[in-house]
């Protein structure tokens, strides 16, 4: 199979999580790279390349966005309408990843344009399968612009 590397771009403000991603990225051996950003803000900045981002080095194109929802300053269905409104990024897949299981967001997400809602498992082995699954099923997918 034709191995396709794409840059990872999640926004998640949990420490425990950040790390449990970092070690779920290390233990799948994955090879495309995964940048974090800690809020919606931060996201946005990172997409448009402002602020700290400014230097395309430290924010290479995303192939994929990992959006959690209960975020600091600008949450994640806040980002997420942010992006779809975006002629430059409307087609870029994004994920929610996210502890919250409420109807409310699963379908609010969906009517923002994510591709996927998915809710985060409990347990390492677990939340790392979920990673490694989101991964394997990115990979396949052919992804707008070149990207896959």
């Amino acid at each position: 199979m034709n191995e396709k590397e794409f840059i990872v771009l999640m926004a998640e403000d949990d420490e425990h999580d950040i790390m449990a991603t970092r070690r779920a990225w290390k233990a799948n051996r994955m090879a495309n790279p995964l940048y974090i950003v800690n809020d919606g803000e931060e996201c946005l900045e990172y997409l448009y390349r402002r602020g700290a981002y400014t230097e395309p080095a430290s924010s290479p194109r995303p192939g994929i966005v990992l959006l959690d929802i209960n975020m600091p300053k600008m949450d994640g269905l806040e980002t997420l309408k942010a992006i779809r409104e975006s002629l430059e990024f409307r087609h870029l897949p994004v994920i929610m990843l996210t502890t919250s299981q409420a109807e409310e967001d699963r379908v609010k997400s969906y009517d923002l344009g994510a591709n996927a809602y998915i809710v985060k498992p409990i347990g390492f082995d677990n939340f790392s399968e979920a990673i490694r699954t989101i991964n394997l099923f990115w990979k396949l997918v052919e992804l707008p612009g070149g990207k896959g």
